[in-house]
């Protein structure tokens, strides 16, 4: 097959997946017991090429290269969960930032012409997402103090990862003061696109009914990183309606991978981005429970929907 689109290509486009189809990070009880290496080795039979770090990963970093290069694959992107707008944890967010950056630097020595992993970050201060707490009506909504202290921690950091020649991708959350569209737009208009690019995650601005195209549409070009996230659309109403936490929805099946649910825009989508000269990651991504959804299964559905829109 060749590329559908002529912007979006093997030469500039790489494929990932993350561990949160075998296990989520987040809530440690959604696990069935699949370990680590069954994980990766079922990423690249399912055709990827890439992949997040999750809890069960190898912390040394020859160890999980090892590992990771016997399966071809390569990390996409570590994760920082940053604390700039609560008191005394600036220091603490910036240096789990260099912890990460030299993580990677390990990670990738010798991988010469290998897509270099993208540092994404998201602003957990004040989030509910990890809380027994109704997601949506809980949210934070950052003042004017903490959107300035947001943006100068996220200037820094990302002139970190410029440094090393890596990519500061921030990620709006769910249960985050970056949620809504509204949010994106300001966090774009108030931060320098040279130090902070943007990770749109279709899944999370869709279960808030935020509109990803539109999202998409609007900030192509810092657009550098994708997650490929769908919704189950009765279940996000749910979600709403029963005023669930972030890990209810999960259990009561609010994503799935792309092409499987009820967002119908990805081939829109790609478009948008190819047209802005993306240059990156586009990653397979669903928080389910392995017990309900056979993550190889929902692996091999991302990768098919990959083939089937973007042609290879």
């Amino acid at each position: 097959m060749s590329p559908k689109f002529k912007t979006l290509t093997p030469e500039n486009v790489s494929f990932g997946i993350t561990p949160t189809l075998w296990w989520n990070d987040d809530f440690i009880n959604i696990d069935i017991g699949i370990p680590f290496e069954q994980a990766i080795s079922e990423m690249a039979l399912a055709g990827f090429v890439g992949c997040s770090v999750g809890h069960k990963y190898p912390t040394d970093p020859a160890v999980l290269k090892a590992a990771l290069d016997l399966r071809g694959l390569n990390v996409s992107e570590p994760w920082v969960s940053t604390y700039f707008t609560i008191n005394a944890t600036k220091e603490q967010t910036v240096r789990k930032v260099r912890q990460q950056l030299e993580f990677m630097a390990a990670m990738e020595k010798g991988n010469v012409g290998k897509r270099k992993a993208d540092l994404v970050v998201a602003e957990f201060g004040r989030a509910v997402n990890p809380l027994p707490l109704a997601l949506i009506a809980n949210c934070p909504t950052f003042d004017d103090r903490e959107w300035g202290l947001l943006v100068d921690g996220l200037h820094e950091i990302g002139k970190l990862a410029k440094d090393q020649g890596r990519r500061l991708c921030y990620h709006p959350h769910l249960g985050t003061g970056v949620m809504y569209a509204e949010a994106v737009d300001r966090l774009m208009a108030a931060t320098d696109p040279e130090l902070v690019h943007l990770l749109v995650d279709t899944g999370h601005l869709a279960a808030v009914h935020s509109d990803p195209l539109a999202v998409v549409q609007k900030h192509a070009p810092r657009i550098r990183h994708m997650h490929l996230k769908d919704i189950r659309a009765a279940a996000v109403e749910r979600l709403h309606k029963e005023g669930m936490s972030f890990e209810q929805g999960i259990q009561a099946g609010i994503f799935t991978v792309a092409g499987d649910g009820d967002i119908k825009t990805f081939p829109e989508m790609f478009a948008a981005i190819g047209d802005a000269g993306f240059d990156g990651w586009l990653i397979i991504e669903a928080e389910q429970n392995p017990a309900k959804a056979n993550p190889l299964h929902y692996a091999k559905l991302g990768r098919a929907y990959l083939r089937e829109t973007l042609g290879w």
